[in-house]
């Protein structure tokens, strides 16, 4: 996992999902090797032990087989091919469970500790890796420090579990002497079987405590400073300035619309100077009058002059003008103010010498 420099100041902030992702996707996952050695060595020892006996009768039975046809073998090259290649193909048929299961144990050993990860990034070349002082400085890291200690420890423990445990049988070797070589075989068996499941107890317990240890510190690269969750809203959430720049253009562009409208209008109420509001009829297509413009102080000034330039009639009503204020624009005039409404629209149509149609 390649180490980041801290940028924006210290790393405080919790990991964003998007963080994780991205790391994820670089293959920059929370994964103990030593996980991966003590499942290794422990299941593959264990089915190396339930195994055995048929891997050894296959292995005499092919040995056994090879000898009785000794005599009647030839040298010759083309006969020591084949045999060759008999002896390879009959010892990799039984070696296969055990190839497959290391194949298993790798899979999984991984999968458990971070889940379903299939990227390619990880095998591009990073150029970067070749400079020589940056290699220097990699070797020399705090994380290069903390594996050689780990790695020392490791074979440091596994040494003492060895020693100790050969030296606690060492009385019970010296009356060896005088036994049987049977009985010297199923002693030195049953020690290395006990240093071996001391091992694996060993692995186990360094795997779950570095197991710890490396999803800790992920969780502390992860992390991110106020820069960087700054930075990564504006590319999820884009930057703040151009989105405030394209809300002004949207509304704008609203504007213009509603004071296109403003010509088509019946009538515009106003409050007199602070508020204006468009308002249209039409029988026909309408339950009710709508509103089709509305604004105030400069807004309500220019719906007010648009008017003006149009022959649209301007009431002066602060109250029913305060009330279509609060109007959405397109929105029909609700039933309590169709009374006033009505008036206002009469009047202007008397004014007109004209009905609505």
């Amino acid at each position: 996992m390649a180490e980041e420099a801290p940028t924006g100041g210290e790393r405080s902030e919790d990991p964003s999902a998007k963080r994780r992702e991205d790391f994820r996707q670089k293959g920059q996952v929370a994964q103990s090797k030593e996980v991966q050695t003590a499942a290794l060595f422990s299941l593959t020892l264990l089915f190396w032990l339930l195994y055995m006996p048929h891997f050894w009768d296959g292995l005499t039975t092919l040995v056994g087989s090879i000898w009785k046809s000794a005599e009647q073998f030839q040298g010759t090259p083309s006969a020591t091919t084949g045999l060759s290649v008999h002896i390879v193909k009959e010892v990799g048929l039984l070696l296969t469970p055990l190839f497959v299961l290391v194949l298993i144990i790798g899979f999984f050993s991984s999968f458990f500790q971070f889940g379903w990860l299939l990227t390619a990034k990880p095998l591009i070349p990073d150029f970067s890796k070749l400079d020589p002082i940056a290699g220097m400085g990699r070797l020399f890291s705090k994380r290069s420090l903390i594996e050689s200690i780990k790695s020392i420890a490791k074979i440091t423990l596994i040494g003492w579990i060895a020693f100790s445990t050969v030296l606690a049988k060492f009385n019970e070797a010296l009356i060896l002497v005088d036994t049987s070589t049977s009985a010297i075989m199923t002693f030195l068996a049953k020690t290395a079987a006990l240093i071996l499941s001391k091992v694996c107890a060993l692995l186990i317990f360094l795997a779950f405590i570095d197991f710890l240890y490396v999803r800790w510190e992920m969780e502390q690269k992860l992390k991110m400073t106020k820069q960087e969750q700054k930075e990564e809203f504006k590319e999820s959430e884009g930057d703040p300035h151009i989105k405030a720049q394209i809300r002004a253009l949207q509304q704008q562009m609203a504007k213009k619309r509603m004071m296109a409208e403003v010509p088509k209008a019946d009538a515009v109420i106003t409050n007199p100077t602070h508020l204006a509001v468009a308002i249209k009829y039409d029988p026909a297509a309408m339950a009710a009058p709508i509103v089709v413009a509305k604004g105030a102080d400069f807004v309500a000034m220019r719906i007010r002059e648009i008017a003006r330039e149009n022959n649209v009639p301007l009431i002066e009503n602060p109250p029913v003008a305060r009330l279509l204020h609060k109007l959405d624009l397109g929105a029909a005039i609700p039933e309590e103010m169709f009374k006033a409404v009505a008036e206002i629209l009469a009047h202007i149509y008397s004014l007109k010498g004209k009905s609505p149609k």
